[in-house]
């Protein structure tokens, strides 16, 4: 059968089942990062649906049109903000801020080098608006008001109303909808300038907190070796505190490729925490569709419903392995319980 409908469906489905025990999950937990993914899947499950029926009985311009706003904008960054507020106690808001600002840059770049018509004053306006909540983040992380979090989410929330209002009133040359000439992928070549740089902007910001929030939980969580010793003890000289945040990135990073040999031996005796390969998991899954879906809008449409499946078997995966997440394996919205788990 066509590759273009079958992926679809099945990440449609898969994603529609994931939003499910989110759902259940959050009725049980009540916590606000659980609603976040729940919201960010239902988009996933949503952009695939349109691309299942696209590829199954043909497009039309309000198909393309949901499936642009749902999938090239939406998805990402519901799924980053849910990692957001996941890791909105710890300093995760540096990494936050950075990844506002590579978006906002990354857009600007991204406009300068291939000159999308009827982009406006869009790029310069992205690239102001990243830079300074970038650094309200900054600062409020600085001073550990966890309230930054709320900064993001109303960057995306208000992102999403108004990315909305944009892709409903826009004027699309006939037929309405375009799709790879080659492969048959929908691509959002019809869409102007300042409508197509929304989509670095998003995807950037969502699948950098997604994937890196999965790899910083993964590091919190392994065995480390410390190589690179920083402080970020705010009791420290302003100064040496100044210099010891410059240095923690590398340091991080530098540590965590240290610590890797004893987490592998941990897991092959069974005794790593579960939420580490859990954690590396949704980092892979936030990964993969990013890199295709990236390729995709450079006109390599190939890979993207193969790595659209992948993300989302990568972060279903993920969901389930973590003890975390599933002291309760059960039927979702009942009491019936197929498998229980002991806490490591």
């Amino acid at each position: 059968m066509d590759p273009n409908v079958i992926l679809p469906l099945a990440s449609s489905l898969l994603s529609f089942a994931f939003f499910v025990f989110l759902i259940d999950q959050w009725r049980e937990r009540h916590r606000s990062y659980q609603l976040i993914w729940a919201v960010g899947m239902l988009w996933y499950a949503l952009s695939a649906g349109t691309e299942f029926i696209g590829g199954a009985h043909g497009w039309s311009e309000p198909l393309y049109r949901a499936w642009y706003l749902i999938g090239a904008v939406w998805v990402a960054g519901w799924l980053g903000l849910g990692t957001v507020y996941l890791l909105g106690k710890t300093r995760f808001g540096y990494s936050f801020a950075l990844s506002l600002g590579l978006a906002g840059l990354f857009t600007f770049l991204s406009w300068r080098r291939y000159d999308y018509p009827n982009s406006g004053v869009a790029p310069y306006a992205y690239l102001g608006i990243a830079v300074v909540l970038g650094l309200v983040i900054v600062v409020m992380t600085w001073r550990r008001d966890a309230r930054w979090v709320h900064v993001a989410g109303a960057v995306v929330g208000i992102g999403t109303l108004i990315s909305g209002l944009m892709v409903l009133t826009v004027t699309l040359p006939p037929p309405g909808w375009i799709v790879n000439p080659d492969t048959h992928i929908p691509t959002g070549e019809l869409f102007p300038g300042y409508l197509r740089l929304l989509t670095p902007f998003f995807n950037i910001t969502g699948a950098y907190a997604l994937t890196l929030g999965a790899l910083y939980s993964t590091y919190v969580f392994m065995p480390k070796r410390r190589v690179m010793r920083y402080s970020l003890d705010r009791r420290q000289p302003l100064a040496r505190r100044l210099g010891n945040l410059v240095v923690a990135p590398l340091a991080i990073v530098v540590n965590f490729v240290a610590s890797i040999p004893a987490a592998v031996g941990l897991l092959v005796r069974g005794r790593l925490n579960s939420r580490v390969p859990a954690t590396i998991l949704i980092a892979l899954g936030g990964l993969i569709p990013a890199i295709t879906s990236g390729a995709n809008r450079f006109g390599a449409t190939s890979g993207f419903f193969v790595g659209e499946l992948l993300g989302v078997v990568f972060l279903f995966s993920g969901f389930l392995v973590s003890i975390e997440v599933f002291r309760e394996i059960r039927i979702p919205f009942t009491h019936v319980v197929i498998a229980r788990r002991a806490e490591a």
